[in-house]
């Protein structure tokens, strides 16, 4: 009996260390009697998003309004766009302002520390993900507001004559795999996760997650204003997240929500589309930054002709808890779109993940009658629930292709020898080991492509772009729930067949040490309606720009471009910088070694840009409360996004005793039991 009681007490005292359901623990923002009590802080938020060509250069402005007779300290962890530069931040208090410098990310730290403990108004940036960022902003005076500026800019996503521009507002909880580190000490946490072995930073990238109507009814609110100067003119500018109030001055249009201020619980989504005709066939853009030239070319190849190759398919959907509501709808719907796509001759397979994957068939089956309507039974019938173990889905995917391209290796026919094996992966993302998972994509990929489309009002967009880009395919995003077909339609249409493979792209007087400084340094295949852009710093805009490749069939295609007639560019430096240091990033984790920390952080200080290694901090002079005096920390939430269900939110929690008073009660009813046993056969 005491071995079964101490199997029972240990897995429950484990779930309540976990933090992972808002039953469990104490919540931390409650008054006097235990009740929900909203934050002290008032968040608030203004994007102002400026389009040039193909960059976009954005103001984002946090304001925190302390509504409480104590000094506060705000952390929010917050997303923004996956390739995202910033580059600037400013603190406003009352009537002063200071502007902050990049410095290297422990220094920085101390710097902020050091600040907040003294008593000075201080402000700080890091970067957690390449799309997660952290503010912390020290001594906010009781009853006043300290204002944070952030400037940052990002490259406009260009597709099937679509131009689109994504303003990330919330985020979507991850899972975090894994063992904890270490036992959870008695003490509020900054996030609702414990730092585990896959995820060791898990507790500074899983802010709360709360509802709309558990903060104050003037927080977590967002004005949003776009002014798109796209050098060509528009035909239509639209949302599928948003309704839109718009007006035009000459080619440059002003754009906003309808409603005016948003709730911060979806990602705003925007999109403009040029007048027919007018579609971009190729753009050249030039900066000159401290004596250094940087060019950005974009060039789209023609539609090719239709040659559809064989294919072998596997879907994989999650259908983990983060799913649940709206997103599994989605992902279940896009599912069957994707499975009309299939035709005779095609092999296909089906599996869906949470806490473990399952697999429809053994092997992929040929895409017959009968196996399509299992298959469209199985998917209907899939449900949202458990957690997020997508390393295990991604090898049953990825081997179960590859072992199945061997078995048909030897004695193919031409068909079987010329099958395109493809995975599509339906997700939200929403998990937090995503350098593990890029890692596992490169071992097992082989010759196949993976292509991920991403679910809900607030998917892990870097991980679903990296984990396309490693496996050589292409990302797709669902954001408008009556319009799923629009935008799956156009991806399995670009999947029967490459555009353009064997790409070359040749810089003039191109130096090798120069060919290191351009990037894409090795293009990938482009599917149809897909851009190729390069970066270069180094060479001045005289010359020809030329970009050849291999269409369907064999036929070659080539472009130029005459670098002489490039627009004028701004931010083309701090694009390639970002570049740069991603690709540092990346070879360090192909070659299996820890990054060279002094060129990233070198390059990130010389950009001023924030980077795993650099972060921004800000310090006024002159102290503002008495370092004696008590300092409250608050851990602003994020909000729950739009459509999920409201399981899924993670308010401020820590472990109680309530797991050791049950095991207790446990242990007493088993003497109790015992003794009355004993005294039984005693009688007998």
């Amino acid at each position: 009996m005491a071995m079964l009681l101490v199997l029972f007490v240990q897995p429950i005292y484990a779930e309540a260390n976990t933090g992972n359901e808002d039953s469990a623990g104490v919540l931390h923002f409650v008054d006097g009697k235990g009740q929900w009590q909203e934050p002290a802080l008032v968040l608030g938020s203004d994007f102002d998003v400026r389009v040039s060509g193909l960059i976009a250069d954005s103001t984002l402005v946090r304001t925190f309004r302390n509504t409480s007779d104590q000094w506060r300290e705000g952390v929010f962890v917050f997303p923004l766009p996956e390739k995202a530069s910033v580059y600037g931040l400013t603190m406003k208090v009352g009537e002063r302002t200071i502007v902050g410098e990049v410095q290297p990310r422990e220094e920085a730290k101390k710097t902020y520390e050091k600040a907040r403990d003294s008593g000075r108004h201080a402000a700080t940036v890091e970067q957690q993900r390449p799309n997660l960022f952290t503010t912390r902003v020290a001594n906010i005076p009781p009853g006043e507001t300290v204002s944070v500026e952030l400037s940052y800019q990002q490259l406009v996503s260009y597709r099937d004559g679509v131009f689109e521009l994504t303003v990330p507002t919330t985020l979507t909880p991850r899972y975090m795999p894994g063992a904890p580190l270490a036992a959870r000490p008695q003490e509020w946490q900054g996030g609702w996760a414990v730092p585990t072995t896959e995820v060791p930073d898990a507790d500074a990238i899983s802010p709360f997650t709360v509802d709309v109507d558990d903060v104050a009814a003037d927080s977590h609110r967002a004005s949003v204003r776009f002014t798109i100067d796209a050098g060509l003119p528009l035909a239509r500018v639209s949302s599928p997240s948003h309704e839109l109030a718009s007006r035009q001055d000459g080619q440059v249009m002003m754009v906003q929500p309808q409603a005016g201020e948003i709730v911060m619980n979806r990602d705003f989504v925007l999109r403009w589309q040029p007048l027919a005709g007018q579609e971009p066939g190729a753009a050249v853009f030039h900066q000159q930054w401290e004596g250094e030239d940087y060019l950005l070319a974009m060039v789209v190849p023609g539609r090719a002709g239709k040659t559809r190759l064989p294919r072998e398919l596997t879907f994989v959907i999650d259908t983990s808890g983060s799913m649940a509501g709206e997103s599994i709808q989605q992902a279940r719907e896009a599912l069957q779109l994707g499975l009309e796509t299939l035709a005779p001759g095609d092999r296909f397979n089906v599996i869906q993940f949470n806490s473990q994957p399952h697999a429809l068939f053994v092997q992929p089956e040929q895409a017959t009658a009968n196996n399509l309507a299992r298959a469209r039974q199985y998917v209907s019938r899939l449900k949202a629930d458990g957690g997020t173990e997508m390393a295990s889905a991604l090898t049953m995917a990825l081997e179960s292709q590859r072992m199945s391209a061997d078995e048909f290796s030897e004695g193919t026919s031409p068909e079987e020898s010329s099958r395109v094996r493809q995975v599509v992966f339906m997700t939200d993302g929403a998990v937090g080991n995503e350098s593990a998972l890029f890692s596992q994509i490169r071992r097992q990929l082989s010759d196949q492509r993976l292509f991920t489309v991403a679910i809900g009002s607030a998917p892990n967009r870097h991980f679903m772009r990296e984990a396309a880009r490693w496996g050589r395919g292409s990302y797709t995003a669902v954001q408008d729930p009556a319009d799923i077909s629009g935008p799956l339609v156009r991806l399995f249409a670009a999947m029967e067949a490459p555009v353009l493979t064997d790409i070359e792209v040749s810089w003039p007087s191109l130096s090798a040490s120069m060919q290191e400084d351009s990037f894409p340094r090795r293009p990938g295949d482009l599917f149809q309606g897909e851009p190729l852009l390069q970066v270069v710093r180094g060479v001045p805009p005289v010359g020809e720009l030329s970009v050849s490749g291999r269409l369907p069939g064999g036929a070659t295609w080539q472009k130029s471009l005459d670098l002489q007639q490039a627009a004028s560019g701004s931010g083309l430096n701090r694009y390639w910088a970002r570049e740069k240091i991603d690709s540092l990033l990346d070879e360090a984790r192909i070659a299996g070694e820890e990054p060279d920390k002094a060129r990233v952080t070198s390059l990130a200080v010389e950009h001023s840009l924030v980077s795993p290694y650099t972060s921004f901090v800000a310090v006024d002079k002159t102290p503002a409360r008495d370092p004696e005096s008590t300092l409250v920390k608050d851990q602003l939430p994020t909000l729950l996004p739009a459509g999920s269900q409201p399981g899924m939110a993670r308010y401020p929690q820590t472990a109680t005793v309530a797991p050791l008073l049950v095991a207790l009660g446990l242990l007493g009813l088993m003497f109790s039991v015992a003794i009355v046993l004993l005294r039984r056969r005693a009688y007998l």
